[in-house]
């Protein structure tokens, strides 16, 4: 007779059947209720993520708008001509060929 062959059974193996389904039953519900709270916080996570999206596009989209608002105060003293740093020592002076 071969060892390891399927066609005996013993007399204990249908009780260990009945207690494996029951086991495959319990891991399957488990790992179930792990995939819906793992689902729900993944949920949640995106639409913690959208919600900040969202205000950073507010926020950047009213800083667009008040930076168009803002305009350049006229200086006081009419003598006093605009210059603006055009990068590192460079200045290019305004309103300065208008002057009479």
């Amino acid at each position: 007779m071969a060892q390891g062959s399927s066609s005996r059974q013993s007399p204990s193996q249908p009780a260990f059947k009945g207690l494996a389904w029951i086991g495959g039953l319990v891991a399957t519900l488990a790992a179930a209720a792990i995939g819906a709270v793992l689902a729900v916080f993944f949920a949640a996570t995106v639409v913690v993520i959208a919600l900040m999206s969202s205000a950073l596009l507010a926020l950047a989209g009213l800083a667009m708008r008040a930076r168009r608002t803002v305009r350049a105060r006229a200086p006081s003293d009419p003598n006093l001509i605009e210059a603006r740093n055009v990068g590192g020592h460079s200045w290019v002076a305004y309103g300065w060929h208008d002057r009479a």
